[in-house]
C-alpha cells in the first residue's frame, strides 16, 4: 500500500478538496497525515479507508448542493 505522503500533489481542484476532507477526518479522529507511518498497518488501513469513505460522502454532498444551487439559478 502506498503511503499518502508518497503521493504527489494533484492539480485537480476536486482532488485537493478530497485530500483536505481526508485531513479533516484524520484531525477529527486525533491524527494527521504525519502520524500514519507510526500506526500499525491494519490501523492505518482502517483509518484511511474510513477517511476515504468520509471524503467521498462529503464530495457527493457538495456536488449535490452545487447542482441544486445551479438549478435554482437556472429556473429563477
Amino acid at each position: 500500500m502506498r503511503e499518502v505522503l508518497d503521493i504527489p500533489p494533484l492539480d485537480d481542484p476536486e482532488a485537493k478538496l478530497e485530500l483536505a476532507l481526508i485531513e479533516e477526518f484524520l484531525h477529527e479522529h486525533g491524527s494527521d497525515l504525519t502520524d500514519l507511518p507510526a500506526l500499525a498497518q491494519e490501523d492505518r488501513r482502517r483509518l484511511l479507508q474510513d477517511a476515504a469513505v468520509y471524503a467521498a460522502r462529503r464530495l457527493a454532498e457538495i456536488g449535490a448542493r452545487a447542482h441544486y444551487v445551479e438549478d435554482i439559478h437556472r429556473h429563477s
